[in-house]
C-alpha cells in the first residue's frame, strides 16, 4: 500500500507504522482526529510530504466526529502544530479546510476536504515523479549518492523526493549506489531507507553518521542527495545532520543536492523564525528500551537543522532543476 491512505469502505485513514520497521510491517488505522495527531507525534507517520497528506486526511476526521464548530478549529490547530518545522502539515490542513468551507453542511464540507484530501496525494505522487524525471539527469552511471535520513516513499505518499530521483535514474538504466547514514537518534537511515532500498534491490551501504566526512575524503562518494522539511529565503531545514554533511561535501567539491516539492517552499520566511522541534531526551538516553547515557544528564534534542544555499549545489523540484538557489528562490 501506499504510506498513507483513505480507506473508502472503512472511511478511515490508513498508514504505515514506520515506528516498528524493519522489524514488523504494520498498517495503523486512525478513525479520529486524535489518534492521527498522536501518530504523527510519535513519528509512525513522517516525511514532509507524507505529512501534507496526513494533514489533509485530519481534516476529514475532524469534520466526520466533531458538530461543534469551535472544537472543530480547537482540534485542526492542534493538527497544525503536531509538529511545527515542516511547512508541508499546515499547507495540507489549510488545503482541505479551504475546500471543505464550500459545503453548506457539515456532510458537504466532509465531503469537500476528502476530494481535496485525496487530491493532495495523488499530486505528491505527481510531483515525485517529476522531481525523479528532472533529478535523474544529474546522476551519472556508476555514481554513489550519499543519503541522509529518509526521504524516500515513506516520507511521502509514494515513490520519494531523493530517493525517488534514485529510483527514476535506475529505472533509466543507470547503475547507482546509495551509502546512507544511519541518521541518529531515530535511525530513520538504518531503518527506513535502507529498508526501502533493499525492497527495491537498490545496492545500499550503511555507515554512522560521523563516517560522512571519511567516505568522503576516501573518494567514496559522487553526490550528497537530501530532502527538506522546509526551503526558506536563506536556505534548507532538513533532518540534523544535514548540515554537516553539506560543510563536508563543499570541502572535498562533491556537489550537494536538495529534492524538495514546492509545497515545501517558505521562501517568505526566514530560517530564524521557524520553530525547530526539540524532541524529548529519553530519545538520547535510551537505544530502544536500552538505557545509555546517565538520566540526568542534560540533553540537547532538536530534529531539524538549517543549511545555508552556499553550500546547495542546487535544488530539485516538479518545475525543474534551480541552480542559481540564491536567485531564484
Amino acid at each position: 500500500m501506499r504510506t498513507i491512505e483513505w480507506d473508502d469502505e472503512k472511511d478511515v485513514v490508513k498508514l504505515i507504522d514506520q515506528t516498528l520497521l524493519p522489524g514488523d510491517y504494520k498498517i495503523v488505522e486512525c478513525t479520529r482526529l486524535d489518534e492521527l495527531i498522536e501518530a504523527i507525534k510519535k513519528l509512525k507517520v513522517r516525511g514532509a510530504p507524507a505529512l501534507g497528506a496526513a494533514g489533509a486526511f485530519g481534516v476529514v476526521l475532524a469534520f466526520m466526529n466533531e458538530q461543534d464548530e469551535a472544537t472543530l478549529k480547537d482540534e485542526v490547530e492542534k493538527l497544525k502544530k503536531a509538529r511545527p518545522t515542516a511547512v508541508n502539515l499546515s499547507y495540507g490542513v489549510n488545503r482541505a479546510l479551504q475546500a471543505a468551507m464550500r459545503g453548506r453542511s457539515m456532510q458537504e464540507r466532509c465531503s469537500y476536504a476528502l476530494e481535496e484530501a485525496k487530491r493532495i496525494a495523488e499530486e505528491d505522487v505527481a510531483v515525485n515523479k517529476k522531481i525523479g524525471d528532472y533529478g535523474s539527469a544529474l546522476l551519472e552511471d556508476g555514481d554513489v549518492v550519499l543519503t541522509h535520513c529518509n526521504a524516500g516513499r515513506l516520507a511521502c505518499v509514494d515513490w520519494g523526493t531523493a530517493l525517488g530521483v534514485i529510483r527514476t535514474a535506475i529505472e533509466k538504466g543507470k547503475r547507482i549506489e546509495v551509502i546512507a547514514c544511519e541518521t541518529r537518534p531515530l535511525n530513520q537511515g538504518s531503518r527506513l531507507t535502507a529498508w526501502e532500498l533493499l525492497q527495491d534491490e537498490i545496492p545500499v551501504t550503511l555507515i554512522t553518521d560521523s563516517m560522512g566526512a571519511a567516505v568522503m575524503r576516501e573518494g567514496k562518494v559522487n553526490k550528497v542527495l537530501v530532502g527538506a522539511d522546509r526551503v526558506v529565503k536563506e536556505g534548507v531545514l532538513n533532518k540534523i545532520g544535514t548540515y554537516m554533511h553539506a560543510v563536508v561535501a563543499k570541502a572535498h567539491a562533491i556537489p550537494f543536492y536538495v529534492a524538495a516539492p514546492l509545497s515545501s517552499f517558505d521562501t517568505a520566511q526566514s530560517y530564524k523564525a521557524v520553530e525547530i522541534e526539540e524532541r524529548g531526551p529519553e530519545e538520547l538516553l535510551f537505544f530502544g528500551e536500552k538505557q545509555i547515557a546517565p538520566l540526568d544528564v542534560k540533553v540537547y534534542n532538536p530534529a531539524f537543522d538549517f543549511t545555508p544555499f552556499e553550500l546547495i549545489e542546487a535544488i530539485i523540484t516538479e518545475k525543474g532543476v534551480i541552480r542559481d538557489v540564491k536567485e531564484d528562490v
